[in-house]
């Protein structure tokens, strides 16, 4: 025969099994899934029947993992790191707020996930990233714009934004590019800085809006950070929510403009997510 049997060796076995088991379903209990990789691409490819939610990652490099939203679909796994549905979290925050992010990663409800998060999952050698951006608007339409080649500096280089080819229904309005006039002179924010009313970082000088000069794009634009352009540029996600009615002539809002840009219309809904190329 065998070994001899070991009463205490298959006792530790047995707890160890029961502390996983627990483990697991402790994890959904929560409404996390037990499955976790380095982002949502990674968990996609290896278990082709996950589906969407929250779910643990631990990008290369980042001491301890934290939880995302993973939009699962037939083109891959997409992690999310920004959802506008509402007013319920104000994006009106400092430097400090959008580097280490706010509100809940869930399946409703607004969230940012934090630049350094997001430069920590982008970071990762051997990797292109794709950004998508998508629009909800009040009257039942949307659009989508999708990049090639994301990129983000890190935090000494203000978490600069760059990206590779546009793809989509909602125009390219980080190029400035608008679809009837084409480039808007200072408008291009690809290889712009991220801002945010305590640290400005656009160069804007005396931005016109209307008989209206500012200094600081973040300011006009509703407190919210982003990659601001010299003249603030055509799109704008973290501005003040609006309810329908009263969506069209504010200075701040959820723009876009390459989409809607009849009376400074703002967005229903938004979300924004990177997935990896290879």
């Amino acid at each position: 025969m065998g070994g001899d049997w070991n009463p205490i060796g298959c006792g530790k076995l047995v707890l160890l099994l029961f502390l996983n088991v627990h483990a697991s379903k402790n994890l959904v209990h929560h409404g996390v899934s037990p499955l976790s990789g380095t982002d949502c691409s990674q968990i996609k490819s290896q278990h082709p029947e996950a589906t969407s939610g929250v779910y643990m990652i631990k990008p290369a490099g980042v001491p301890k993992p934290f939880k995302v939203f993973c939009e699962m679909r037939s083109d891959g796994g997409w992690t999310v790191f920004q959802r506008r549905s509402g007013g319920e979290v104000s994006f009106r925050k400092n430097w400090l707020a959008y580097k280490r992010g706010f509100g809940k990663r869930k399946a409703v409800g607004d969230h940012w996930l934090g630049l350094q998060r997001l430069w920590a999952i982008t970071k990762a050698g051997g990797s292109r990233w794709a950004l998508r951006v998508d629009l909800w608007d009040f009257e039942g339409g949307s659009a989508f714009a999708e990049y090639s080649d994301f990129k983000l500096g890190n935090e000494s280089q203000a978490y600069g934004l760059r990206v590779g080819e546009y793809y989509g229904t909602a125009g390219d309005a980080i190029r400035g590019l608008h679809p009837t006039d084409g480039l808007w002179p200072g408008n291009d924010q690809n290889c712009r800085s991220f801002s945010t009313l305590d640290r400005d970082d656009s160069s804007c000088m005396s931005c016109a809006f209307g008989d209206m000069y500012m200094d600081n794009c973040s300011e006009e634009e509703g407190g919210g950070g982003w990659w601001y352009s010299r003249r603030c540029g055509l799109a704008s996600l973290h501005g003040d929510w609006h309810p329908a009615g009263k969506n069209e002539f504010r200075g701040s809002g959820l723009y876009w403009r390459t989409w809607k840009d009849r009376n400074y219309y703002s967005a229903r809904a938004t979300r924004m997510m990177v997935k990896a190329l290879n």
